[in-house]
């Protein structure tokens, strides 16, 4: 493992533990979703970049192709949370209903 790469494990590791620190601090579930949410393709964005000169072409485009579907997938993912939250959990909803 090159030094770019570990630099960029290490960086991932601190997007993860402030994600992970959000998730204990936060109290309503729409934040921690949120954190959860917006940490974890950061994180793997990183380490993708990161690896990528040391994995070669062929790997390289595996991890493009995995970041990619990540990207399109997580949002849409993230967002089915939220409404089985508001669905779910009436006493989290704020006091104006627009979803209704």
């Amino acid at each position: 493992m090159s030094a770019f790469a570990a630099v960029g494990s290490l960086i991932a590791v601190g997007i993860v533990l402030l994600a992970g620190i959000g998730l204990l601090r936060f109290r309503t579930p729409y934040a921690r979703i949120h954190a959860a949410g917006k940490a974890s393709p950061v994180a793997f964005l990183v380490v993708a970049v990161a690896v990528s000169f040391d994995v070669g072409w062929a790997g390289a485009a595996r991890l493009a192709l995995a970041s990619i579907a990540l990207i399109i997938t997580l949002p849409v993912a993230v967002h089915l949370l939220f409404r089985a939250v508001h669905a779910a959990a009436p006493e989290y909803n704020p006091p104006v209903d627009e979803m209704a």
